[in-house]
């Protein structure tokens, strides 16, 4: 079977986050205002083979914490479906 992953990866809130830092304060210059804050983080979909919902959840946890989130400083939440 096909499934869908749509995974969000952030940095952790008591982190800083300097690259989110730089977009808020730039905002004002393209006419933005009253931004209270901005985080910067990914996002990464991916097609996988599994043999069912809990076999496409166990790969894309297990690709999560060893390859695409530093599970130090970011945290992640994704969703699948069946495609």
């Amino acid at each position: 079977m096909k499934f869908k992953a749509l995974i969000n990866i952030m940095p952790h809130k008591e982190l800083l986050d300097p690259q989110g830092k730089t977009v808020k304060k730039n905002m004002s210059h393209i006419d933005i205002d009253h931004v209270d804050d901005i985080r910067i983080g990914k996002r990464v979909e991916m097609i996988l083979d599994a043999k069912d919902t809990i076999d496409a959840t166990n790969k894309v946890e297990t690709a999560c914490k060893k390859l695409l989130a530093n599970v130090i400083m970011e945290s992640y939440e994704y969703s699948i479906s069946e495609i």
